[in-house]
């Protein structure tokens, strides 16, 4: 059967970012929520010939993949432990306005009834139209995690990890679940990843005291991804390697990374880009309410946070940092100006790699025909300038 051409859609005009390298006479075509031709403007079917222009203004600007962030709690105010659906529609429209196509609304260590009613909501907004960035999920931080690397968690919640928990919830909200991150080395934790892999969902390493070989041991249960490397978990030492070393080595697990410079210091980031640049590392922002706002006075799950110049602590222990409030826009031009990675690279990082790990690589991630219209425009300062989700330009964002 022959493919049938929509009659109605637009064109956006530029450089484009695809996955065979940048098209620096590029057009991409896209109508009905979906990409339809991705090229060089000069082979453009005359079928969209007659389209509309949808960025006449800015024709000299780079087009690439809308982000997705596989770890964020909040924004603008608001944090998904307790947030209803006006303040879910508040949060992703921040974080589309930063570039944010998809998104998992991120959960902390808490009370079980708050995390439930997390899950509740998050699973009710999804039912309903959402016109900004797509919540595809819920990435779980906690509550099975260790004492001694709490961070921002409150310790008075973890527990061990709990199957029984995470079949009730995937039988209450099947598919919601995208990412569990739990401490490998604790009870019952190698059996939950096992478990967790099994139903296709990201077992992650995050707020660990494990050993090299006891990060080792949970990759080969099936462990395939870290959280804000370097944080929060065991370091690299030269006669003991730690989490962060078993991470480093192991090609199996992928290595989320806060590029904001405060996380992480950029000759880290540096060196772990250059161990996990085939398609492992992912940008995220660990963001929290208050990304979006001025300092203040905020909260972090239930625990209190200060923010000074930017930058979130624990409000009872200034030496913790609480969360982030980095931007995927501010996080992709850091790799691409500080540590030195190309724009594919960064794009990778920041689309691609993260969209595999959620599975959702044949939707999202990439510009190619076929795929959803979640497209950024760009200007050379890599300044955002634009924002389509699903083919349609959000021009109301703030």
């Amino acid at each position: 059967m022959a493919e049938i051409t929509p009659t109605t859609g637009q064109l956006l005009f530029g450089k484009v970012l695809t996955p065979a390298g940048i098209i620096q006479e590029g057009v991409i075509a896209v109508s009905e929520e979906s990409i339809h031709y991705v090229g060089e403007v000069a082979w453009l079917p005359e079928a969209y010939a007659g389209w509309p222009a949808g960025n006449a203004e800015t024709r000299a600007g780079l087009l690439i993949p809308g982000f997705v962030d596989v770890h964020v709690h909040g924004g603008a105010g608001f944090d998904f432990m307790y947030a209803d659906a006006e303040s879910l529609e508040i949060i992703t429209r921040f974080h589309a306005s930063q570039g944010t196509t998809t998104m998992l609304a991120t959960t902390m260590t808490a009370d079980k009834k708050d995390i439930d009613r997390a899950l509740s909501e998050v699973y009710a907004f999804r039912s309903s139209p959402m016109p900004f960035a797509q919540l595809a999920g819920v990435h779980l931080e906690g509550p099975f995690i260790s004492p001694k690397w709490s961070g921002a968690q409150n310790p008075d919640h973890i527990v061990p990890a709990n199957i029984e928990w995470m079949e009730q919830w995937e039988a209450l909200y099947p598919g919601l679940i995208r990412q569990v991150t739990l401490a490998p080395e604790g009870e019952g934790a190698l059996a939950a990843i096992t478990w967790l892999r099994k139903h296709g969902i990201t077992a992650a390493l995050g707020h660990t005291n494990a050993s090299y070989e006891e990060v080792i041991a949970a990759a080969d249960a099936g462990l395939n991804q870290a959280v804000h490397m370097f944080n929060a978990m065991t370091p690299l030492h030269h006669r003991k390697p730690g989490a962060a070393g078993a991470i480093m080595f192991d090609a199996r697990i992928r290595a989320e990374i806060i590029a904001d410079g405060i996380h992480v210091h950029p000759a880290a980031i540096a060196v772990l880009s250059r161990l996990k640049n085939a398609g492992n590392l992912i940008l995220i922002t660990d963001s929290m309410s208050a990304t979006g706002l001025s300092d203040g006075e905020y909260t972090i799950g239930d625990l209190p946070v200060l923010v000074r110049d930017g930058v979130a602590r624990l409000k009872e222990n200034p030496e913790a940092l609480a969360g982030s409030t980095l931007t995927m826009i501010r996080g992709f031009r850091y790799l691409v100006e500080e540590i030195g990675l190309t724009l594919e690279e960064a794009s990778r990082a920041a689309s691609l790699t993260p969209a595999e790990a959620i599975g959702m690589q044949r939707t999202i991630g990439t510009l190619e025909a076929g795929k959803r219209g979640d497209i950024l425009l760009l200007d050379e300062a890599l300044n955002l300038r634009g924002v389509w989700i699903k083919g349609r330009k959000v021009n109301d964002i703030s």
